[in-house]
């Protein structure tokens, strides 16, 4: 029986389904929703822009189709946010850019559009940063969005308000973008589950496109919830929305054939270039512990050739040296940490080897490597990249041809202080290979940062290791996660989303051995 207050906690497949068997009205859940906006909206200034009278009429017309008795959609009554940069007809896609302000959306966006079909109720947009450059949500349109549980750190991005929305109870269900973690990465640092499907099922969705010229790997749409079978429902939703796409029923079932005891995952707990925290290698392992008491056969891999993944995805991303997001920027300038960013992707080639001989003299080994690994590309040099991305993807496929999924970090650390994303962008380099081989992949959280994982890292020299080491400082009780991500190959025509559907049956098995949720609601 629904009680006053329940709609805050419950989620969205279990409102859905509230919904529709008449437990429920879809007014109260939207009232309590904007309760809880409004409890929270002052310490965390994550929905930037709500649209809670229009979505009154919404969920009224709702109601009144009920009571007609006429069928509701799988998710009819669920509130969802969607990230910024996603159309939203009268409401703005600023990007964090004041020059961009009035940009009103006169239509919704593809995947908005799909969810309103389906029943959700769209409340309204979740914070982004400033044109979406940075893992850290806050720009000068919008203010900053910050961590539910830690008011000193943020929650991520590039989908981070989104993030700190389903994390703080404001909204089960949201929809964000990642092309370089900016799902899985929020979700791990604000204790949520997060998904991101193959390009071939979703696409961008319709949200802004701020690289146009970036071809080899693109954005993704996907989806930020507290639980697995949330997301599996929304995916199920969206993927059904294409004229050929699969059927729900079938979207959200268990991978045919398969039971979790005859599933075989490899995995790695190195983070890439920076160590991981001690939290973040004992989540891994807490998550190997949990899987190998499923039934599910474990095999440990040298993670050294996500790292090579990881520097060959941001060597793609900055090969046209920043231009796109700069010209998102005309007649105005970016924050700082975008401005640094900019800076550095339109390093010259030929200078980056001096400059990267300097900062190592310094103190300044990882970047130093960053510095040699990115730059703006063109002709043969862009190609060379092209190709190694060919090789690297023909390696991958090799080694992992066994597995079902992988089983890794999602971030070297929990949680980023604010004003720090820039200097620690390589913290997410587990994320990238994912995105460089337009893989599945999930975000599902596990544990929280213990006091004595505080203090974990070696004395060192270099200054992205000194910050993280800083990072850690002070970061008990926040959430960690874990990813999982698919393997390549193709689907059976007979199970289109079999990869996602076995990924994500990875993400329940991990989820289902907590001893309790990792909600990071703010009291």
């Amino acid at each position: 029986m629904w009680r006053e207050g329940d709609a805050v906690a419950a989620s969205a497949v279990s409102i859905a389904e509230g919904v529709a068997a008449g437990v429920v009205r879809p007014t109260m859940v939207l009232a309590e929703h904007v309760a809880r906006h409004g409890a929270t909206h002052a310490a965390v200034n994550a929905l930037v822009q709500p649209r809670h009278t229009a979505a009154l009429v919404e969920v009224e017309h709702l109601e009144s189709r009920l009571q007609a008795g006429d069928q509701v959609g799988p998710l009819a009554g669920v509130p969802v946010s969607v990230k910024e940069c996603f159309a939203v007809a009268g409401l703005v896609t600023s990007l964090g850019i004041a020059t961009r302000r009035q940009a009103v959306d006169v239509a919704d966006a593809p995947i908005v559009s799909c969810l309103r079909a389906a029943g959700a109720i769209i409340v309204g947009k979740g914070n982004v940063p400033q044109a979406m450059y940075l893992h850290e949500t806050d720009n000068p349109v919008w203010g900053r969005t910050n961590h539910p549980l830690d008011a000193t750190r943020g929650p991520g991005g590039s989908s981070g308000g989104d993030a700190a929305l389903v994390a703080a109870g404001v909204v089960p269900l949201a929809v964000g973008t990642d092309l370089a973690g900016s799902i899985r990465q929020p979700a791990h640092a604000c204790g949520i589950s997060g998904f991101l499907p193959r390009s071939a099922l979703v696409g961008d969705g319709g949200a802004f496109d701020t690289v146009p010229h970036l071809s080899v790997v693109r954005p993704r749409a996907g989806f930020l919830a507290r639980e697995v079978d949330d997301l599996a429902r929304a995916l199920a939703v969206v993927a059904a929305g294409s004229p050929s796409g699969p059927d729900i029923r079938d979207a959200e079932a268990t991978p045919v054939g398969r039971r979790h005891c005859g599933l075989r995952v490899a995995w790695w707990d190195d983070a890439g270039p920076l160590a991981p925290s001690p939290a973040v290698r004992r989540a891994v392992h807490e998550a190997v512990s949990r899987l190998m008491q499923a039934g599910v056969e474990m095999v440990r891999l040298d993670g050294s050739l996500a790292t090579e993944a990881a520097w060959l995805h941001l060597a793609l991303l900055s090969a046209d040296g920043g231009a796109d997001i700069r010209r998102l920027f005309a007649g105005t300038r970016p924050i700082p940490p975008v401005a640094r960013l900019l800076r550095l992707a339109a390093l010259p080639m030929w200078l980056r080897p001096l400059l990267a001989g300097l900062s190592q003299t310094v103190g300044g080994g990882i970047e130093a490597v960053a510095l040699r690994a990115t730059g703006p590309r063109r002709g043969s040099a862009l190609a060379s990249l092209y190709d190694r991305r060919v090789a690297f993807a023909t390696r991958f496929a090799s080694l992992v041809a066994p597995y079902d999924a992988l089983v890794c970090p999602v971030s070297a650390l929990p949680a980023l202080p604010h004003g720090t994303a820039a200097l620690l962008l390589v913290a997410a380099a587990p994320c990238l290979m994912a995105n460089l081989l337009d893989l599945p992949a999930g975000t599902v959280p596990i544990t929280r940062v213990r006091p004595d994982e505080e203090l974990g890292r070696v004395g060192s020299r270099d200054r992205v290791v000194r910050a993280a080491a800083a990072a850690d400082l002070g970061s008990r009780n926040l959430p960690v996660g874990v990813q999982v991500v698919g393997v390549p190959g193709e689907a059976p025509a007979d199970d289109p989303l079999r990869p996602e559907r076995i990924v994500l049956d990875v993400m329940r098995l991990i989820e289902r051995g907590q001893n309790h949720h990792l909600n990071g609601g703010v009291d």
